[in-house]
């Protein structure tokens, strides 16, 4: 019998997939485009430099995630409830949203920012190990893919808003509104500001109309103890009992790092090889967003129809190949082609992604493993952005760099390939 309550309604799921919508504005602003454009191109001395500190913060916050999700995701199953733990990491991320606001052209500059942004981007990823770990909550077996898919192409959509909102409040008006200094680059750095209100404002209904699992009782010293016993044990039992997740892990381990390396740099590869301005950055992003967006929103039927791994598949298959379309033109407007097919087939990779892990954790330790999913996405996630940085300024070339992320997205397909992955969900399939 399923120890589960009943799926919630309509208004429910709506609720957790605009947390999406809320969340996405981090990633697209912050570590994609504006702001890694802007610390590698303003207060970097050189777009090099500014890559492999970018890199390096970037790793650090991969390290920290992978070190610490699986324990917080085991402990939250302990304890039972996962909103809070959404709600802390939620409040952090904005905190540290509005922090950037500090960081000006400068160069003494570089290491506030890159800690800050590493900061933020563990805390980003922290939240999003619970609120993932919800989707078998709050959606039936038949529609993971589609209310995964659903809450992935809002996520881009929510991406591209604020995008737009901090174009036209900010970046577009000449001279700036609210007497900012364009000379300080207070223009730019406001859009930090509107990250902060954006995630802050839109992730209320996800606190208070999405419900959460029942409170276990437990402490949360006695959950944190449980919590790390469990870890250990499921450690130890990961290959024989849960081998399918194992197999299913390590090749996400790869192609994950590509994905996140690509998005780490994208903004840094447009501004530093094409010459982007932050007005056309924002408008590649607001490209990207649109494609992925669709391409998440459309792939959710497939998801349900063929299987998350089809998904996958198909996805990485055609991100190996744009991926290279993207590396060999020279002009803009060939980037802008090229990244928009790429940006259809990054949405479904990741939705898909976060439906297979749902239908392949078992119930009573769900979190948890959403923890070593996201250990799985971090583990190696300072290889990538070191390699990309490392090459980039050895070879003198982002091209070369961004070449790398290409072997991980091939890696990830032949792991993935073998990987036995039914469409039904629980413990019959994580194993």
């Amino acid at each position: 019998m399923d120890p589960r309550p009943p799926f919630p309604g309509r208004l429910a799921v709506a609720a957790w997939c605009l947390f999406d919508w809320a969340s996405n504005a981090w990633p697209t602003v912050i570590t994609s485009f504006v702001f890694a454009a802007y610390i590698t191109r303003e207060v970097a001395p050189t777009p090099e430099i500014g890559t492999a500190w970018w890199g390096a913060g970037t790793a650090a916050a991969g390290i920290t995630i992978a070190l610490f999700s699986p324990l917080f995701g085991a402990i939250a199953d302990r304890s039972g409830r996962k909103k809070p733990w959404v709600g802390v990491f939620t409040l952090l991320t904005v905190a540290i949203s509005l922090a950037l606001w500090s960081v000006e052209p400068r160069t003494d500059h570089l290491l506030r920012a890159t800690v800050l942004t590493a900061l933020g981007s563990a805390a980003f990823e922290f939240s999003q190990v619970f609120y993932n770990a919800m989707l078998s909550d709050v959606a039936p077996p038949r529609m993971l893919g589609r209310v995964s898919g659903w809450a992935w192409a809002l996520g881009y959509a929510g991406g591209l808003m604020c995008l737009t909102t901090s174009l036209a409040l900010f970046v577009l008006p000449d001279p700036p509104l609210l007497s900012l200094d364009a000379a300080a680059a207070e223009p730019v750095r406001a859009t930090s500001i509107v990250v902060a209100l954006w995630f802050a404002l839109f992730a209320l209904p996800f606190f208070l109309l999405t419900p959460d699992n029942p409170p276990t009782g437990l402490s949360l010293r006695a959950a944190a103890r449980a919590g790390a016993r469990q870890l250990v044990q499921s450690l130890r039992d990961l290959l024989p009992r849960y081998r399918t997740i194992a197999r299913y892990l390590l090749a996400r381990m790869i192609y994950t790092d590509g994905l996140n390396t690509l998005f780490a740099f994208g903004g840094i590869y447009a501004a530093g090889t094409f010459g982007m301005g932050f007005r056309e950055i924002l408008l590649f992003g607001i490209a990207l967003n649109i494609a992925a967006g669709l391409g998440a929103l459309l792939f959710a039927w497939v998801d349900d129809w063929l299987g998350p791994k089809p998904t996958i598949v198909i996805s990485l298959v055609s991100l190996i190949v744009f991926g290279v379309v993207a590396l060999l033109v020279e002009t803009k407007t060939g980037l802008y082609i090229a990244g928009c097919a790429l940006g259809i087939f990054i949405g479904p990779a990741q939705a898909a992604s976060r439906s297979l892990m749902a239908r392949l954790a078992p119930e009573e330790v769900k979190t948890e493993m959403f923890g070593l999913y996201a250990l799985s996405g971090k583990m190696t996630a300072f290889i990538g952005p070191a390699i990309v940085g490392w090459v980039s300024l050895a070879a003198g070339s982002q091209r070369a760099g961004m070449a790398t992320i290409l072997v991980f997205f091939l890696v990830g397909l032949l792991l993935l390939l073998p990987v036995p992955a039914p469409k039904g969900g629980g413990d019959e399939a994580a194993r």
